[in-house]
């Protein structure tokens, strides 16, 4: 299982029904221990329009990635969190829920070679990289703002990718404008029109929730927004303003889902934290 597989949905199309189970995880099984009974998964997804069928198969497609492990308790059928799955959800807490103000300390940098009969560490390291928030400025030249080192470093540790990778820290000094060459380290135009995307979306429901809603309403309202949400974070690398587009909408988006967060979170967990509790 690589990180990217909790955060594989395809940009613009429906979240299908193993993206909204990891959401319902991240945000409501590990308080009650990471494990959720199938019958309550499956009561759970219903809300959000999703039959017993696809959610079976769709438990089944995650415990191949490892990402859930099938697990009895008290006589009951459920599924835990792997470990792995744990600690890349955790990483992405402080990606998605956490916001801060970028700024220009530089960067860090990845050079690494992998030999050719280990090439499977090689897509496995590109693809924890690009999860991790770096663009490519060339094949085994991978860039991040130095802000994502510590991550970086406790990852490639964490997984035994170390030793393919050189970590340094480095300014940028000639010999072109950083923000043009930001530009073709990461697609930056194809990030602004998912945060463009997002802002389209989700503005209506905004303004749906000015007066307070059903319970019921802001679970199924939250587990989309969060789902749509949450891969944004691991695409966008949290570059200072200075070099980013005057157009920049990334800010708009992440100030409405905020707001959306204030509004649902709390009725939200309510209501998902009845059916657990309730669970036979």
């Amino acid at each position: 299982m690589t990180a990217s597989d909790l955060v594989d949905d395809s940009p613009g199309q429906p979240a299908p029904p193993r993206s909204l189970i990891v959401t319902v995880y991240g945000l409501y099984a590990r308080e009650v221990g990471g494990w959720i009974s199938v019958s309550t998964l499956i009561r759970l997804l219903a809300e959000l329009d999703v039959d017993a069928p696809a959610v079976r198969s769709s438990i089944s497609r995650l415990k191949r990635r490892e990402i859930l492990v099938a697990e009895r308790r008290d006589g009951r059928a459920g599924y835990a969190l792997s470990p792995y799955a744990r600690a890349v959800l955790e990483t992405g807490d402080r990606r998605i829920f956490e916001r801060n103000d970028a700024t220009d300390e530089g960067w860090v940098v990845a050079v690494f070679s992998v030999p050719e009969s280990e090439r499977q560490h090689r897509h496995q390291l590109r693809s924890r990289l690009a999860w991790l928030g770096f663009g490519t400025v060339s094949s085994g030249v991978w860039i991040a703002p130095a802000h994502a080192l510590d991550d970086t470093r406790d990852h490639l540790l964490r997984h035994g990718l170390d030793q393919y990778v050189d970590l340094f820290r480095a300014d940028y000094v000639a010999f072109g404008d950083p923000a043009e060459q930001v530009g073709r380290w990461w697609d930056l135009d194809a990030l602004q029109k998912l945060y463009d995307d997002f802002v389209a979306e989700f503005t209506p429901m905004a303004a749906r929730w000015t007066e307070t809603g059903k319970q019921q309403d802001a679970f199924v309202d939250y587990v989309h927004v969060l789902t749509a949400w949450r891969r944004l974070p691991y695409l966008d690398p949290g570059l200072p303003g200075t070099l980013l587009p005057a157009t920049w909408s990334g800010t708009t988006a992440a100030d409405l889902f905020s707001t959306l967060r204030q509004a649902l979170a709390a009725p939200a967990h309510e209501f998902a934290r009845r059916l657990l509790d309730e669970s036979p």
